[in-house]
């Protein structure tokens, strides 16, 4: 028996709850086998990132080497590229190795403040890798910053969107989770010739951490199963909605989404609730 395979090119976080951690455990719920090229080492856990040490461009560029000439990636997603020569290395990789479907998710700073974004890289993100994306994932805080709209209400989303994307990607799924406007979590996907809405119950709890890293990872788990990007990002949708429904309450701060709440025996029939409610 064969799996797709997916990459995920992101930074580590120790307490497991994000970043590549939270990409691994995304990708192989939802039934792709995923292979890592890590770009920078954090000391965080549940409360606070502490500490954050980027890896060489070189070694970033050889992981993804490493990867590319071995296992058949269907698709591929990015998070934390915090330097501008990280962010080059890893669209000159995509470029070389035809790493498409790419979704780039635009991690630019932690639930706790942390910039995992460095200011000087922003340009570069922007100009080097979005226009090699599939679909860019920004939450509302990133696609503000990255466009200058100021985004309240779910119209101010779509027209955040709808300039990002005109700077190059194939398409942008502005998440509105952040949003207080109706007691729905409503994303709006920009594309060429359609704007959707995908809409979910929205979960009343703390225990958010690795949210945005999750979602990134199951559309491009699911683009790399061969679904299109609308039923790709639907599917992923009613996931990360089970996840943070059957969150973990570790630690002493934000605690985990469960990536595998569906496998827990008084689960079984939560994967089939979530998506029955997000489609009500």
């Amino acid at each position: 028996m064969t799996k797709p395979v997916a990459l995920t090119i992101a930074g580590s976080d120790s307490g497991g709850g994000a970043g590549i951690q939270a990409d691994l455990k995304a990708l192989e719920a939802q039934g792709v086998f995923g292979a890592s090229a890590l770009t920078a080492i954090t000391a965080q856990n549940t409360e606070a990132v502490r500490q954050s040490q980027d890896l060489s461009p070189d070694l970033v560029a050889a992981q993804i080497d490493a990867v590319a000439e071995d296992l058949d990636v269907r698709a591929t997603k990015t998070g934390m590229l915090s330097a501008p020569d990280i962010i080059e290395a890893v669209a000159d990789r995509v470029r070389a190795h035809g790493l498409q479907p790419l979704v780039v998710d635009p991690v630019m700073i932690s639930k706790t403040g942390f910039k995992l974004l460095q200011e000087e890289a922003i340009e570069t993100l922007v100009d080097a890798l979005l226009p090699l994306a599939t679909v860019v994932t920004p939450n509302v805080h990133e696609v503000t910053h990255l466009t200058g709209i100021d985004v309240e209400t779910t119209d101010d989303l779509q027209r955040a969107a709808e300039a990002l994307f005109e700077r190059g990607p194939d398409a942008v799924l502005a998440k509105g989770g952040h949003l207080n406007e109706s007691g729905r979590a409503v994303d709006v996907l920009v594309e060429a010739e359609e704007v959707r809405t995908f809409t979910a119950p929205r979960i009343d709890t703390k225990h958010t951490h690795g949210t945005g890293c999750t979602y990134a990872s199951a559309i491009a788990a699911n683009l790399a199963a061969g679904h299109d990007l609308g039923a790709a990002v639907d599917r992923a949708k009613r996931y990360v909605t089970g996840a943070i429904r059957h969150a973990l309450p570790l630690g002493q701060g934000r605690g985990p989404t469960n990536h595998f709440f569906h496998l827990e025996p008084e689960s079984a029939v939560a994967l089939e609730g979530a998506a029955q409610e997000a489609a009500s």
